[in-house]
């Protein structure tokens, strides 16, 4: 379905907005971290404070890959565990990354649903080494791609 310059126009806002939603809930997350393990183990409103951030920056990057995709008018089905993969498919990101957006999304379904206990030294890990550098990467991903076709300044 080819968009209208109006609906092009909205899309292009609604993900401005999501990419400003993803930098402030890196922020939070950043500034929730507890220094160590065992800080973040013994300290419940912290690592409560750290799994939300990390279920709302996953969230939000879901919806920001859908809105790409949409906006690129590129075929899919409305299911929202695929989008990093169609992503990944029409080279707006690479293997590497899109393997690593699917592990924070099959994280953020762990933590909202509780399927299995929470593994808190693999949440700590990803909130200190991984979650902080996929996102500038997805962002920047997504910053060029829309540079490319004039719509982010």
């Amino acid at each position: 379905m080819k968009l209208t310059k109006e609906e092009k126009i909205f899309l292009k806002k609604r993900t401005e907005k999501r990419i400003e939603e993803i930098e402030k809930h890196m922020g939070e997350l950043i500034s929730f971290k507890p220094e160590t393990l065992e800080e973040y183990e013994s300290n419940s409103m912290k690592r409560a404070a750290c799994e939300r951030c990390c279920e709302k920056i996953a969230e939000a990057e879901v919806d920001l890959a859908i809105f790409i995709i949409r906006y690129l008018e590129i075929e899919f089905t409305e299911e929202d565990d695929k989008a990093f993969g169609i992503l990944f498919k029409n080279k707006i990101i690479n293997k590497e990354l899109y393997a690593r957006l699917d592990d924070l999304k099959g994280m953020r379904d762990r933590i909202a649903h509780q399927y299995d206990k929470v593994d808190n030294s693999i949440v700590y890990r990803a909130i200190s080494e991984e979650i902080e550098m996929d996102t500038t990467e997805f962002l920047k991903s997504v910053k060029i791609l829309l540079q490319k076709d004039g719509n982010i300044k």
